[in-house]
């Protein structure tokens, strides 16, 4: 593996030059913070729950859906009219599967062509190896995750093989400290270490897409420090399935607050 990275690194004439971005490059989101320090966070069944609570005021969730017809097609203008932005899936027979929000599935429920309306949800144990912490103990996937306890600045917890997973990011690159495993066994700084004690406190951001949002689920745990502001105001909003000539601007979601 060596050899070949130094290969293309040294290799100027065959690979061109070669452009790195950092191991932590800071993008900006906008998402929604559902959970802060000291929060534990459980998603089952596509459900949040807060400290063993429901989710309070989620704002405009849309999930993925099978919505099955008589046969009858539905009209291309009604997926506008119902706001669906995203790809829409079909067998060109007489299902769909579409992302909806709580106030599109009601429009589609008065279609006399649609028969029967029913949630995607991946089961329990389906593991996705891209989700946090990237770790076959905890095979967790968008629909069902957690439980697990956001870090909060000054409490000190028990670290091991076992859950190091969860913060060796944020023990070794967001709070400056040189963390090595070695033979079973956690070093920081140079010392055998059994705990550790956070220096700041993190968030937990989801996108109201809930399956289709690169969000915690797929991060982790958001640093104070790398929160920048709060969106206020929607100036400008465009359709990414439209040409400019062809809709791409979505006029009815111009120069509104966001909620």
């Amino acid at each position: 593996m060596q050899y070949g990275r130094n290969a293309v690194w040294n290799n100027r004439q065959y690979f061109g030059d070669i452009i790195a971005r950092p191991v932590d490059k800071r993008e900006n989101f906008i998402k929604r913070c559902i959970g802060i320090a000291g929060d534990t966070i459980r998603i089952v069944d596509r459900n949040v729950f807060i400290n063993g609570k429901p989710e309070q005021n989620p704002g405009n969730r849309q999930f993925k859906y099978l919505v099955k017809t008589n046969g009858n097609p539905i009209n291309q203008k009604n997926f506008e009219k119902l706001d669906i932005t995203e790809a829409i899936s079909t067998d060109n027979i007489d299902t769909y599967e579409l992302t909806l929000s709580d106030a599109s599935i009601e429009k589609l429920k008065q279609y006399s062509n649609v028969a029967s309306i029913q949630p995607v949800v991946l089961p329990k144990d389906n593991w996705d190896q891209n989700i946090f912490p990237f770790d076959s103990t905890y095979r967790w996937n968008v629909d069902n995750f957690g439980p697990i306890w956001i870090p909060k600045q000054g409490v000190t917890i028990s670290i091991n093989m076992k859950n190091i997973c969860f913060y060796k990011r944020i023990i070794g690159i967001f709070e400056g400290n040189n963390l090595v495993i070695r033979n079973g066994k956690i070093f920081i700084n140079g010392k055998d270490a059994t705990e550790y004690t956070f220096k700041m406190n993190y968030f937990w951001m989801m996108g109201d897409n809930r399956h289709n949002s690169a969000d915690s689920r797929y991060w982790g745990f958001v640093p104070q420090d790398h929160v920048v502001g709060k969106a206020v105001f929607v100036w400008l909003s465009l359709d990414p399935n439209k040409s400019l000539f062809d809709g791409k601007i979505r006029w009815s979601k111009l120069l509104r607050i966001v909620k």
